[in-house]
């Protein structure tokens, strides 16, 4: 090329790079690999049969076993795809590089793509080539990462240390480098299929069936898209060839990325939705007249009565080990409906949400059946708040892997009594902390809504609200962005003192919160705001502080006074006779004057004779008395339009009103 133009030569140097590379597609696609025009290289993959699922030492969702069979060849990433790749489809995308210290490089696997971004990046691609590229199903994955073999790694029963990346759980965010294609290829020459990121696949998340099926396409809708292969920060076991993960196509994190199939799209009918569990079955659409509680003027009370019953030995999608943390709502048509966190450890990838309905005129809760469950993550923190009129608003942590300091937080609502749920959506995309959802939500006399929240992992260190003030359809989170106070008497900063907290309005307009830890001098610390929680100033409650495993309510009765139901070690009660008595564990109070004093307090017992009770949660069982009560409990708390206070705990179910409350505590008995 002597003596031609610079511009002539870089025009020729492009047309032999291109037909070049045109060449190469054409006579690969003949062949065992192909490299597209974007220079991804693909890997044939042939027909056969294989056996999804894992007979022993998996989870619960990777039975029943079934046969699945491949009936067409197609071609798969031999890798992930690239930051470099993705980039070609969606420049932007090159902002988010690095973020939290992640994937940096053109040949780093790209991540925070949700499944829509996924699926457009693919319809790029097939329109650019005229190809039909796509998404791999679950059952293509899962045949592809197997590459003939029956063991839990295509590698074996275990994966060899140099496929592994930090593979722990982290409370924080440990970068790794996520190059694609530096571990060995399994059989079928396919890299990155144990790790490196998890990969969005085709199809929504359901159970199995046990027939063989032919091309499965899984579920025909569900609220998770389905994602394999685990990723880095995650242990090994997360990425055994069968294991299943899954989260909302909308989610886009740290652990998620992508890689391509291009073949013809199955045929298969999808498989049907579950029908509907039990909480959700025969629900009753009728408006219930709530005049027909209990006579306002007399002391009622019942319980306690378990509201948690799962079958012992259970370990998925139910687990019989730990239940706690639970969220409780009325129901226009008069019934009650209950959820609860169901795992085996506190941050386990297994940790769920399970419901349970106590429907109007029965007098036991049903058995517990799933309620919303992101498989193989973190669901912490739920609550449920019917604002009185179509509406019961669900609330949720979606975390990225197995820690609660990690959560994105949810929405979905429901207009027939909780039987049915909308699509659940992102109100605070960003995982990450100020997303644990405590079961306090409300409406202001001003028409917004408030969603309490801890800021924080740990057993104290603050809690913070998201405020909705056109209905729930945008949210935000007063506290984002800024710095952990300390809480002292008298400071001003933007978070509320103490986790696990409670948020209520007072009468002139003023929010105030109690929380859990961070005691101003000795007693549970009191949060102010008047700027709907922009700013808050702290000081002492004079209320006895609470600790691990103990969670108040705060809210404002219809009747008017406020209501607090708390924990104290000992305090001292005048009964009937005008005794002072000593009593223990969790009480109710009442305050006349906005928070200032609690003159009215009640043991939450029903005074019978002493006996053996099962808090469940991190209670377990304790003594019920005249004189003491659960020592601890998650409580939840809400009133029902007839008047009746219904407080449950990690276990119980106590109800009674404000008659009762009042009323001082019966005589010693002999």
């Amino acid at each position: 090329m002597v003596g031609m133009s610079p511009r002539f030569v870089s025009l020729s140097l492009a047309v032999i790079v291109c037909c070049s590379l045109m060449s190469a597609v054409r006579a690969a696609e003949d062949g065992k690999t192909m490299v597209n025009s974007i220079g991804m290289r693909l890997v044939r993959i042939e027909p056969g049969q294989f056996t999804m699922g894992s007979p022993s030492g998996g989870d619960f969702d990777e039975l029943p076993v079934h046969p699945a069979r491949i009936t067409r060849p197609f071609f798969m990433g031999a890798t992930e795809v690239t930051n470099a790749q993705y980039e070609q489809f969606d420049p932007e995308h090159r902002k988010l590089r690095g973020r939290l210290g992640f994937s940096t490089k053109d040949d780093e696997a790209v991540i925070f793509v949700s499944w829509h971004d996924a699926e457009r990046f693919c319809r790029w691609l097939a329109d650019k080539e005229k190809k039909p590229y796509r998404l791999p199903t679950e059952a293509e994955w899962e045949y592809a990462a197997r590459a003939g073999t029956t063991t839990a790694y295509s590698t074996g029963d275990t994966l060899p240390p140099e496929y592994h990346k930090h593979q722990k759980t982290e409370w924080t965010f440990i970068p790794v480098g996520l190059e694609t294609g530096q571990t060995p290829a399994n059989a079928w020459g396919l890299h990155d299929m144990h790790g490196n990121v998890e990969e969005w696949c085709l199809d929504w998340y359901g159970p199995y069936v046990p027939e063989e099926q032919a091309d499965p396409v899984g579920r025909a809708d569900g609220d998770f898209k389905v994602t394999r292969g685990g990723s880095h920060s995650t242990p090994v076991e997360f990425l055994r060839s069968a294991n299943r993960l899954g989260t909302l196509p909308e989610d886009a994190s740290y652990l998620i990325g992508f890689r391509v199939v291009l073949g013809e799209m199955p045929g298969t009918k999808p498989i049907e939705p579950l029908p509907a569990e039990r909480w959700a079955r025969d629900v009753k659409q009728s408006r219930h007249d709530f005049s027909d509680g209990p006579d306002a003027a007399k002391p009622y009370f019942r319980g306690p009565r378990d509201y948690v019953e799962i079958p012992a030995g259970s370990n998925g999608p139910m687990f019989s080990e730990h239940n706690h943390q639970p969220a409780i709502t009325a129901c226009a048509n008069g019934d009650l409906l209950a959820i609860w966190y169901s795992t085996n450890d506190e941050p386990g990838r297994e940790l769920a949400v399970v419901a349970s309905r106590l429907r109007h005129g029965s007098d036991e809760w049903e058995p517990a059946a799933p309620f919303w469950d992101a498989p193989d993550r973190n669901d912490h923190g739920s609550a449920l708040w019917w604002d009185g009129k179509d509406t019961i608003y669900h609330f949720n942590g979606l975390s990225t892997d197995g820690t609660w300091a990690k959560l994105a937080l949810v929405l979905r609502t429901s207009t027939d009594n909780g039987a049915t749920w909308s699509k659940a959506r992102l109100i605070e995309p960003e995982h990450g902390l100020h997303n644990q959802v405590i079961a306090n939500v409300f409406r202001t006399r001003e028409g917004a809504i408030l969603v309490n929240c801890d800021a924080v992992p740990g057993g104290n260190g603050g809690s913070t609200i998201h405020v909705s003030r056109d209905g729930g359809r945008t949210w935000v989170d007063p506290g984002k962005g800024r710095p952990q106070p300390k809480f002292v008497a008298g400071a001003s900063r933007a978070w509320i003192a103490g986790i696990h907290a409670s948020t209520a309005q007072l009468a002139d307009g003023r929010l105030m919160s109690l929380g859990r830890g961070d005691a101003i001098d000795g007693h549970m610390p009191k949060s102010l705001s008047a700027d709907l929680g922009e700013n808050w100033t702290y000081e002492s409650s004079g209320l006895p502080p609470i600790g691990g495993g103990q969670r108040l309510v705060l809210r404002r009765l219809a009747e008017g006074p406020l209501l607090l139901a708390s924990f104290a070690e000992k305090m001292t009660l005048k009964d009937a006779e005008g005794k002072d008595r000593e009593v223990s564990g969790l009480f109710g109070a009442l305050s006349f004057d906005e928070g200032k004093t609690w003159p009215a307090r009640r043991l939450i017992t029903d005074d019978g004779p002493a006996r053996r009770v099962d808090g469940g949660g991190n209670t377990g069982v304790f003594t019920m008395s005249p004189t003491t009560s659960e020592p601890g409990g998650y409580m939840a708390g809400i009133q029902s339009p007839d008047g009746v206070i219904h407080l449950i705990s990690s276990k119980q179910h106590y109800a009674f009103n404000v008659a009762w409350l009042k009323a001082p505590m019966p005589p010693a008995k002999e």
